[in-house]
């Protein structure tokens, strides 16, 4: 039985998600809420149409279309960018509602209390203060942490020899595993590029990318004739560069596959930077963090590690990330989890900025466990 499936009433997850709420509040934490109903534009701008299936939505006749809430982050980041911008630590707790179209016995509608930091002058030591913070309210739990960063993936795209296009294409996939893969192979030559793309590419060269549109027949679809022709020429292009080296993919299979203990991993990871020189600055930064995190008694000699962490379920994570779950199941849903989200900051932030990591627990799972322990 999945732990979600607790039998804890309503009250009894609201009275575990105070006590958590209470140990953020101790920790310096201000209270923040956040309205139920959420502007449909925003989140639809960072997740695009995907998140359709995922949220619910509902139309208001004055404010247009409305989804209810599927996180806290997004609010208060918005919520913070708006104000002063000072260093803050924030505090919330309250519903969450997320389709479940694929997931039996997942609710769709959850409890959450979470603590955010934003603007503290050291991410090592903010990365460290919020992941201990969540280890000490769960330790008594007995719940397995796990860590892992998704700077690093991004530094090794960054360091590519191949063109700023596939680059950034392999980025914005990083939460997509298998459509990076796709790419990666293609982008490396492992894979042929799909026929429809070499065709496209050799009417365009025979004929040229002007003609052969005019000979293609009347406009179809919202895109105009001259979006066309700039997409075909991107096709043309991509076509036409030099894949990615057998030697710079082979070193970013191997990152992908990094599963290891902290310190292991740190090891590992400095030995490929050889290969990688682009990755030097975000291997420096998880060696701070990993001090941060000795220097408040976590033992990071025992605290797992993996690259690849975090790539399905944290889309707008950019940095160190972390979850907890029962030790003898990890195939149920995180107890906790969150990350750094600075990236986030700047898309929301309207030409401003701050450094931000955070995260959540999900009360009613905590229950679960204690149910069935007993």
């Amino acid at each position: 039985c999945w732990a979600g499936n607790s039998m804890a009433t309503k009250a009894q997850i609201r009275a575990e998600a105070a006590r958590i709420f209470a140990a953020f509040r101790q920790a310096g934490a201000d209270t923040v809420e956040a309205d139920i109903l959420q502007p449909a534009e925003t989140l639809l701008d960072l997740y695009g149409e995907d998140i359709r299936a995922r949220a619910f939505v509902t139309t208001d006749p004055l404010r247009g279309e409305m989804m209810l809430r599927p996180d806290f982050t997004v609010p208060i980041v918005q919520m913070h960018m708006r104000g002063s911008g000072a260093m803050a630590r924030y505090a919330y707790m309250g519903e969450v509602f997320r389709k479940q179209e694929h997931e039996v016995g997942r609710p769709a509608e959850y409890f959450q209390a979470g603590y955010e930091l934003f603007d503290a002058p050291d991410a090592a030591n903010a990365d460290a203060e919020v992941f201990a913070l969540f280890a000490g309210i769960l330790a008594p739990s007995g719940l397995k942490a796990v860590t892992g960063d998704i700077g690093i993936l991004l530094a090794a795209v960054e360091g590519l020899a191949t063109t700023e296009r596939r680059k950034r294409a392999l980025a914005r996939h990083i939460w997509r595993p298998r459509r990076f893969r796709t790419l990666l192979d293609r982008f490396s030559g492992r894979t042929p590029a799909p026929p429809h793309r070499k065709a496209l590419r050799d009417a365009a060269a025979a004929k040229g990318v002007q003609v052969m549109l005019d000979q293609a027949g009347p406009e179809i679809g919202r895109r105009s004739r001259e979006e066309v022709a700039d997409r075909v020429q991107v096709v043309c292009d991509d076509l036409a560069a030099q894949p990615v080296s057998q030697a710079e993919a082979e070193v970013l299979d191997h990152i992908l596959d990094v599963r290891e203990t902290c310190t292991n991993a740190l090891a590992q990871l400095r030995d490929v930077a050889v290969d990688l020189p682009a990755l030097g600055p975000a291997i420096e930064r998880m060696a701070r963090r990993l001090e941060a995190l000795a220097a408040k008694g976590v033992d990071v000699d025992a605290l797992d590690f993996e690259v690849s962490y975090g790539r399905t379920t944290m889309e707008y994570y950019d940095g160190f990330v972390f979850g907890f779950y029962p030790a003898d199941r990890p195939d149920l849903p995180a107890i906790a989890m969150g990350g750094r989200y600075d990236a986030l900051t700047r898309v929301l932030g309207q030409g401003t900025e701050c450094p931000a990591v955070g995260g959540v627990v999900r009360p009613a799972l905590l229950l679960g466990l204690a149910e069935g322990s007993q």
